[in-house]
Formats: C-alpha cells, structure tokens, sequence
C-alpha cells in the first residue's frame, strides 16, 4: 500500500462500477446479497465513514435485526465503553432499573453522547429487548477503552458483593489513581508520560492478575466476566492514556488491539456466539490495504481477519454529500454540518459517479471486473466525531483499496444527520453552508 499517490477514474471505471452495483432500501441490502455475503461467518463487522449519519445507523440496525432473526446472531458488540454497554445489556435483558430504552442510554454522559444517545439506537434497544422477551436473549457490549475511571467502579462493586476484603485491596490499588480529577484520562495521561504524576501501571496489573486467579478458582459468571473486562480496560486505558503524550501509531494499535481482545473475550465467554460489531469504517476495514498500515497501523478488522479468517466479514458504509452530526472541536456542541462534495480520485466521487443514489457492492470474494476498478490506491473519506470541512483533505481522506479493505460496500449518496436524543440549540439552528474553497 502506498502512502502517497492515487488514481483518477475514467468513464469504463465508473461503468463497471455500475454494472456491479445491486439494489439497496433504505441502506439495507436484499436478503438475497446478504445470504451470498454471510455465509457461515460467526462475526459481522458493520463500518460508517461518519458517526453522525443518520442512514449508517438505520441501515446498520436493520441488516443487525436480520442477523438476529435469520441468522441467529447472538450479541451486538459496539465501539462504546463497556460500562455505559453494560447498563443497556442489563436493560434489554429485561434487568436493571431502567423502564425505557432511553433511560438505559442515559450511562453515555460524556463526548460524543450523540454516537450511541440518539433516536435510530434508542430504537433498535427498544426492539432488542421486546426480541429477548420471547427468544433466546441477545446482548448489546461496548468494546473501547476511555472508561478508566467507570471501569474501577465497576471492579470495586462487583467485589463489594462477593469478597470484601478482595473490594478493599482493589480500592487501595486503584488510589493511585487519584492524584488526577476523576474522568481526566489526559491529564493523567500527561502526568504519568512526563513525570509530573505518579504511573499507576504495576497497581492496575496487579488488581486484574488477582481478578484472574479468582476466575480460575471459581465459575466465571455473567459477573464476574463483567470485573474481568472491566479490570482488564483498566489495564489497557492507563496504558493508552499513557501512550497519547507520545507516538500516535502506538495509541492507536493500543485501542484497536483492545477492541480486538474484548471482542475475542466475548466471542470466547458466549457459547455458539455470532457477533455484530457496530465501529467506524477506519476501525472496520483492513488496514493493510490503507495508508494506515502502511504507517503501521492496525485495526480491527485486520486483527479480526488474521485471528478468525473466514468467520469474519467486513461492511463499510460511505456517502457522497448531505448533512452529518458532528462537533468542531473536541468537547465542543454537536452541530448539524454539510458534507461537502467529495474530492477528485477519491472512491466517494467513483460512486457518486455512477448515478445511483444507494447501491451495495460484493467485494474480494473472485477477481472480478469490479475488485480490478477498487484495488487501485485512491482516497477514501473518514468523519469521526469532529469534522473540519475547511482541512478536509488533511483531516478526512486517506489512501486505501476499498476491495482489499472491506468485504462488501454500501453506497448512500446523499444523507442526512444523525437525531441526538438531546439536540442542543446548535443542532437545531441548522446546516452551515457550503462556503468553503474547493481543492483543499
């Protein structure tokens, strides 16, 4: 893979393309393409190229709901923290203390509460636990690492109930981590990557090797899995928080080699378990077939396919232009912003070339016309929770070869934002206008 340097596209390109695309509703693929692209894959990873897009969620949640349905898939597995997860598993179990979805979503307090507190989420955890209340159940899990702070809690009140002598020793242990404001990964971060603060690693490391050796003296329960990843995330945070003061490869690779390893846990702890895993098309697709992996990145899904092979599809989701729910700055409103025309050579503008406001595309199953016309290096667009249309060429696109890096593409050519269960006066002023200068 390359790191500089891509392909324009020419009028046989763009005809191939539309020779190969196959008909989607509303972002959902036939029954027919999703049987074909399945198989008997045990994980499903569904990507989007924005977190703030209206009809990557929707969709997303519909093939998820036919995967439950059709195809047995037993857990949904998310780029969120475990904890807040936790609270909306309990909930569509039919346990906790939460009466409606939205109470359960309430966990998500922090940046960006609008990627998992919004309408097309709070429907599909509505729908899942009215599913389990007459199937075998299906839980909802976070696989991310910021939740250093909620994790040890959770350590703690699990060992409050079971040992607590045990819940003693990890509060002891876990002080170290007070020097800091609670939930100020950076500055603890800082601190300990710079010497102005105490390194908590050896005291984390300890407090999940003795959760181990608990579990292996005893039955590893719904709970006791729970303490596991959650000291396990304790680990992996401290370690990541650390790590973002230096090299960003480094970071990086911490937080997708541990989404990689909660999700292994899971896969692991949940008998016949068939997955669904809902992350950023960046986490999503393989990265060696992206200026990522050339940078020596990894991520996610190449871990995925290098651990279960075959078990594993790949979905990304792109658009060409529309409207997006994201915020200027990290920390900062979310705000409903316009996505601008894609960029010349970029894979966003082939599709959008075709004519065809939504498509879906089977990718890298046999060489054919269509994997020839996307394996080329050409830039491809990323929308986090922060979106900057005034550097979008620095900020958003990188190279990839979209027939290496996904198994399958689906194409919505214009969207809309996504609805945040608490819109702020600065969603709700609108759109920004396209103002800006082209060929940036």
């Amino acid at each position: 893979m390359s790191r500089s340097g891509v392909a324009a596209h020419g009028v046989d390109d763009i005809a191939v393309v539309r020779a190969a695309a196959l008909p989607t509703t509303d972002g959902v693929p036939s029954a027919e393409f999703l049987n074909d692209l399945v198989g008997d894959a045990r994980i499903v990873m569904i990507g989007e190229s924005s977190h703030g897009t209206q009809e990557f969620y929707a969709g997303r949640a519909e093939v998820t709901r036919w995967l439950i349905e059709q195809r047995g898939f037993t857990a949904v597995a998310c780029e969120a923290d475990w904890p807040d997860m936790a609270r909306v598993n309990r909930f569509v179990r039919g346990h906790g203390d939460d009466h409606t979805a939205e109470e359960a979503l309430r966990g998500f307090e922090r940046f960006p509460t609008w990627m998992w507190r919004n309408t097309v989420v709070r429907d599909f955890v509505a729908w899942l636990r009215a599913h389990n209340s007459s199937a075998p159940p299906v839980g909802m899990y976070g696989l991310d690492l910021y939740s250093l702070w909620s994790s040890m809690d959770a350590v703690i009140a699990y060992l409050d109930t079971v040992d607590p002598q045990a819940a003693a020793r990890a509060r002891e242990r876990y002080s170290c981590f007070d020097h800091v404001p609670r939930d100020d990964g950076q500055s603890y971060g800082f601190g300990a990557a710079f010497g102005a603060g105490a390194a908590c690693e050896d005291q984390a490391v300890l407090q999940l090797l003795e959760l181990q050796q608990r579990s292996m003296n005893a039955h590893a329960d719904d709970d006791a899995f729970d303490a596991l990843v959650n000291a396990q995330t304790v680990v992996d945070a401290e370690a990541y928080y650390r790590a973002m003061f230096g090299d960003q490869v480094t970071s990086w690779n911490l937080r997708d080699q541990h989404m990689t390893e909660t999700l292994a846990a899971l896969y692991a702890h949940t008998d016949e378990a068939r997955i669904v895993v809902w992350a950023h098309n960046s986490h999503v697709g393989d990265a060696r077939a992206t200026q990522m992996g050339a940078a020596g990145e990894v991520t996610l899904g190449q871990l995925g396919r290098q651990r279960w092979g075959e078990q594993v599809r790949l979905i990304g989701q792109t658009t060409s232009t529309g409207t997006v729910t994201a915020a200027q700055v990290w920390d900062g409103p979310a705000r409903r912003e316009t996505v601008r025309f894609p960029l010349p050579a970029s894979f966003e503008e082939v599709l959008h070339d075709t004519g065809i406001p939504e498509f879906a595309l089977r990718l890298g199953d046999a060489p054919t016309p269509v994997d020839e016309v996307l394996s080329h290096d050409r830039l491809q667009r990323a929308i986090g929770v922060i979106y900057r249309p005034d550097t979008e060429r620095q900020s958003h696109y990188y190279a990839a070869q979209l027939a290496r890096e996904f198994d399958a593409v689906i194409h919505i050519d214009e969207t809309t934002a996504l609805q945040p269960l608490d819109p702020t006066s600065h969603w709700e002023e609108g759109v920004v206008p396209e103002t800006y200068p082209t060929g940036l």
